[in-house]
């Protein structure tokens, strides 16, 4: 069985297709699918789908690259949304500092009331950090010593190097691992990722986004997380069989499925 644990079910690149997209998951062993808002509408449609369907589970939240749509009262109405028992997270939330869409302490400052809609729901939190680790790893710091649940989250599509690994790690983190990992040229990935050790990762297609090799070019789908455990497989040098299991079970501990 295989979670994935980052598909945006909710986006129109599924419209038209999407139950011939929920049963090829289905025939590739894929159980269960985590869709992650990246704004209000969004994280409301996640949930549409978390309850219609129950191979799928909601995260919301508002993306960083949407920081200058946060508006007074929105920490009031995405916790409405984070109460729902189909929500197992908050995010799509954290840093983006390669669109670089909004000021940066705009986004700090919504990635940190966020952070407390979490605190209030008790739930984990699914962290988008691009070209801003360091910075979302300060914060992250801070949030997790001030806290008094133990929940914490993964860090999605995660692509730092050893250090930055095992500093999200020692916060108690998981680390999401997408498509890129198959990629040719990502051999330094490959290699950060082989010194880490199982119980910390997560697989995640990003879908529509990040697809695997060998459709690399092609629109994503949850299918296609299949190809990141059988590289992970590698990479670890242990049977598909042994991430398969032991990425369910860690998907399971922290989004309580």
């Amino acid at each position: 069985m295989l979670i994935d644990t980052h598909c945006h079910l909710d986006f129109d690149d599924f419209g038209k297709d999407f139950s011939q997209v929920l049963e090829k998951a289905k025939k590739n062993r894929v159980n269960f699918i985590i869709d992650p808002g990246i704004d209000y509408p969004s994280s409301q449609n996640a949930l549409k789908l978390a309850t219609k369907y129950p191979q799928i589970y909601a995260a919301v939240g508002l993306h960083p690259n949407s920081s200058t749509q946060w508006r007074t009262g929105d920490i009031d109405r995405f916790l409405e949304l984070a109460k729902h028992p189909r929500a197992v997270a908050v995010g799509e939330i954290g840093l983006d500092y390669y669109r670089d869409r909004a000021p940066h302490d705009v986004q700090k400052e919504v990635f940190l009331q966020q952070l407390e809609i979490a605190n209030l729901v008790d739930k984990p939190v699914i962290i988008h950090t691009r070209d801003s680790i360091n910075d979302t790893l300060n914060i992250l710091e801070k949030w997790v010593s001030n806290k008094k649940s133990k929940k914490t989250g993964v860090l999605h599509s995660f692509s730092g190097d050893y250090y930055q690994a095992m500093r999200a790690i020692e916060l108690g983190f998981k680390l999401g691992i997408t498509g890129p990992i198959t990629f040719k040229n990502a051999q330094e990935l490959r290699a950060t990722v082989s010194r880490l050790s199982l119980d910390h990762i997560l697989i995640e297609t990003d879908a529509p986004f990040l697809t695997p090799h060998p459709y690399r070019g092609k629109r994503n789908e949850p299918a296609y997380v299949m190809y990141v455990a059988e590289k992970l497989a590698e990479v670890f040098g242990v049977a598909p069989i042994t991430v398969q299991e032991k990425t369910t079970n860690n998907a399971k501990q922290l989004f309580g499925i």
